[in-house]
This record gives structure tokens, sequence and C-alpha cells, in this order.
């Protein structure tokens, strides 16, 4: 990494794309928002994926360098096109996905540059759908196992259509400090575990026993979120707004949540902040709308 810097870094693992909507594109891709929103918040964001060496791949370059985000982990592809996804948003706040296939991101691999931003990262963000391809799948394995002890490593679980099974799930949990769902997730997760209930904080601890992973976070859409320490937990109600998609808000939330985490902020803090920020993201359109300032009056409120 160029230009050391006392912010901590905060790596987003895995797919890195465009959001196709009926009228135009957006970058997109859950851990390439997540490092987004970390920037915006005050982190060094990083994003580490593969594009296509063509003009979509350039642009999505351009757009991160823009934006202050570094881009030696993003890998050019020349046998692959940049990822895309077809979104719809007929309902604002359920959109519905159509991930194309065999795009250069399902090519990631696990280089000297993406291993050496591993090895300095505070926090690392992966999720499932990066993990589809066996390429990309061990990468991301590989990428981890670089990581310091105390990095926080987060798996976002994000669940995408048919694109995951138990072995890949329970490897990710094993991997992962924090774990962070829906309340759908749960429901998948506790049928695919074979786990005996679906309430939510007995549901967080058994994934915590299990998997020794010391905080599990389940999102509840409108109804806010809750966090499940160790020895604590806090439950944050939703925040009305009016939505106008909600795409990466989920990833905003996820972005918050590591902030407020590496500042070491109380858990209900961390809870309201990433509601918060989450919310705020909902109310614009796309998955990394420019919020920077909004987003640095919020955490004054915080601190």
């Amino acid at each position: 990494m160029s230009e050391p810097s006392n912010q901590p870094l905060v790596v987003g693992l895995g797919e890195l794309l465009w959001d196709i909507f009926d009228d135009l594109q957006r970058p997109g891709g859950a851990p390439a928002n997540v490092a987004f929103h970390a920037q915006q918040l005050g982190c060094r964001g990083v994003v580490c994926s593969r594009v296509g060496n063509d003009p979509l791949g350039m642009e999505l370059v351009d757009f991160l360098q823009a934006e202050g985000l570094p881009t030696e982990a993003v890998q050019r592809d020349v046998e692959h096109a940049t990822g895309t996804v077809t979104v719809d948003t007929s309902r604002p706040g359920d959109p519905r996905y159509v991930i194309h296939q065999d795009v250069a991101w399902e090519h990631l691999e696990c280089d000297e540059a993406l291993t050496q931003i591993m090895q300095q990262a505070a926090a690392v963000c992966f999720g499932t759908l990066a993990q589809r391809s066996a390429r990309s799948r061990r990468a991301i394995y590989k990428s981890l196992g670089a990581v310091s002890r105390e990095c926080l490593v987060v798996y976002d679980v994000n669940l995408r259509q048919r694109w995951y099974n138990r072995a890949w799930i329970e490897r990710s949990l094993g991997l992962s400090r924090l774990v962070k769902l829906n309340d759908t997730e749960v429901t998948a997760l506790a049928e695919l575990l074979q786990t005996t209930s679906t309430n939510h904080e007995t549901f967080a601890r058994y994934i915590q026993r299990r998997y020794n992973v010391a905080t599990v976070c389940i999102t509840r859409a409108e109804r806010g979120c809750q966090l499940f320490d160790r020895h604590a937990t806090a439950d944050s109600p939703g925040i009305v707004v009016e939505v106008a998609d909600s795409v990466g808000a989920g990833d905003a939330f996820t972005a918050a949540l590591i902030v407020a985490r590496l500042r070491g902020w109380p858990l209900q803090n961390q809870a309201d902040f990433a509601n918060q920020v989450g919310a705020l993201v909902a109310s614009h359109a796309g998955a990394m709308p420019a919020l920077r300032d909004e987003f640095s009056r919020l955490a004054e409120r915080f601190e």
C-alpha cells in the first residue's frame, strides 16, 4: 500500500461489479460497497477484487480512484468480462437481482499485492457470493489466512439465489470473528445447519459456540437489528425513511458496524450507528451514494 495512514484499513474482499438498472448503471458488489462506505466513514477502504480488461473495468477503477480508494488490489483479467448484475427495483425495499456468471471477479487470485494488503488490514469483510467459483473461493480462504490475529474478520452472509452451500458457509463461519445476516437468512441457515431454533438469540448463541464467533449481528429491515456479543446484547429499533432503493444499504450498515467496533464504541452505539447509516443510504439511489459529510455529522453524535 502506498501513502501509509494512521486510519485503520478496511478491506472488501470479493465481487466488484456494475449494478445495471433500467436507465443507468452504478458501481456495486457487496464487499466493494463495504470498503467504499468505510472510506466515507473515515477509514482507508480497499477493494480486493478483479475486473475485466475492458471499458467497464477501466471505468470501475477510475471511479474508485476518483473517490480516493487505492486500486492496487483490483486485478485485471484479459479473458473474462467485468461483472454485471441486472437489478429490478420495482419494489424499492426488496430489489431482485440477476447475477451474471463467469465474470472477472470469479477468477480472483491471491497474489502478492492482495496478500500484503490483507496483512495490513484492521478489518476484512467477505461474503458468500464470491465463493460460487472454486477459483475465487480458494483465493478468499488463502487471503484470510494472511490476516493478523488482531484483524476483525467479518462474514456478511448475504445469500443470493442458489449460490451457496453448507460447506462454504461453515468454513466462512469458522474463519470469522463477526457474522452478520438478516432474519430471512437466519431461517435458511437454521435449516441448512440443522439447528433446533430460529429464535434470534438462541441461533446467535449456537453460532458463537459451534464456530467460535465472537459477535453475531441479525438485521431485521424496518425493525432494526440485534447484536449478540459473548456476554452482552443490543437491540436497536428500525428507522423510518422514504426508500429510494435498498441496494447497498445493508453493506453500508456493515461498514458502519465495522467502523464503530474499530473505534471501541459500546455495543448499543454500534447497533444504533449502523442502523442510522444503513437507513441514510437506503434513502438515496444506488449502492455507493456520496454521503461523506452526512456520515461525519452522524458520527459526531456517537463519539
